[in-house]
């Protein structure tokens, strides 16, 4: 591959890709020169006008259809619509020979993440989702500690997002998209999911072989999906513990990972790892066994929902595969599992409830 830059088009200008993507593409356009938006498509007027005024030289559209049409060597889309149309553009994208970047979840159905999978391996081009919680500084410092070896082998993980809101939308295009299941194909589930999920398979480094789970929609009378959702996953060898609510009194992460000799404790940027100590005495209460607790704070900003400081770390990630050929590759993958376990849960929480007696 050449030393030009990748030249890429951004395929729906709300929230995300203007606060997120676009501002960290221009920062690194200035600092490596190694990418070019020259395109962006959006089918909300009011957003291709603010799109136009902050990219002046890149070329507006209407829809992605008409992009993929005019536009002759792109190198990448960048597919940051809601995620009931990914599976679409994502397909006339690799058909067309341009890799494609896609926000999570990669598609609504199993069946349409299969499509991909498999077109991305016949046209020869990258499908890479945007799993951006990995690029977290916070979680790649929980990364380190696990394969450092300190605390074993992780044998349970719980992981809790906390949120007092779904996510709002431009409020120049349907601002509660990700309540109405047309355009977000689920709830929270579907929304957070995917971040929740693939940080379990990091960290008990195997994938899960069973899912159990219940969710909860407090405002019915408004919205056709979840704002709860609460879900057990039997692995190999140990359980993750996953809630995800949009009704909670505070945004928030709360993570654990328990290991045969220690555990790591995330709340937002602080971090506590606590390490095994063996003393004197006959059993924990009488002191056979202390821990040495460490603490730090890892400035993560959680609280930006844009996340646009982790794009770096994951766009190198999506050059990375490009330069090696990885189209179907980790990330891919995973995905694919992510959208399983969605899917799976969703069954799970339909179908296998124990209605309980009114108490007399």
């Amino acid at each position: 591959m050449s030393n030009r830059p990748l030249k890429g088009a951004v395929i729906g200008y709300g929230f995300i890709s203007s606060k997120g993507h676009i501002p960290a593409y221009l920062e690194r356009a200035k600092q490596k020169h190694d990418v070019e938006i020259v395109a962006i498509a959006d089918i909300c007027e009011e957003r291709r006008l603010i799109a136009g005024e902050l990219l002046p030289e890149a070329r507006i559209y209407t829809d992605y259809q008409i992009l993929l049409e005019q536009e002759e060597d792109l190198d990448f889309v960048d597919i940051s619509t809601p995620p009931a149309y990914h599976a679409e553009i994502a397909l006339a994208a690799l058909k067309k020979g341009i890799h494609v970047l896609c926000e999570k979840p990669l598609t609504t159905t199993l069946e349409e993440a299969k499509v991909l999978l498999e077109a991305a391996q016949k046209y020869e081009r990258v499908l890479y989702p945007c799993h951006n919680y990995k690029h977290a500084p916070v979680v790649k410092a929980i990364r380190e500690v696990i394969e450092s070896g300190k605390i074993g082998k992780v044998r349970s993980v719980t992981l809790n997002t906390f949120r007092n809101t779904h996510a709002k939308g431009v409020t120049e295009w349907h601002t509660h998209w990700r309540r109405e299941k047309k355009y977000s194909g689920g709830g929270i589930a579907m929304d957070h999911g995917s971040h929740t999920f693939y940080l379990t398979f990091d960290w008990l480094k195997s994938y899960p072989t069973a899912v159990s789970a219940k969710m909860t929609n407090l405002e019915p009378e408004k919205y056709d999906t979840e704002d709860n959702f609460s879900a057990t996953l039997t692995f190999p060898e140990g359980l993750a513990h996953v809630h995800l609510t949009w009704t909670a009194g505070v945004r928030k992460v709360i993570y654990t990972v328990q290991g045969e000799k220690g555990a790591i404790t995330v709340d937002d940027d602080d971090m506590q790892i606590a390490l095994m100590q063996k003393t004197s005495g006959p059993d924990v209460a009488q002191g056979a066994v202390t821990w040495n607790v460490e603490r730090k704070k890892i400035q993560s900003d959680w609280m930006d929902a844009s996340h646009v400081h982790w794009f770096n770390s994951l766009f190198d990630g999506f050059k990375k595969a490009i330069s090696e050929n990885d189209y179907v590759g980790k990330e891919a993958k995973e995905a694919y599992l992510c959208i399983q376990l969605i899917t799976q849960a969703y069954r799970s929480a339909r179908e296998r409830s124990v209605e309980l007696p009114l108490s007399q």
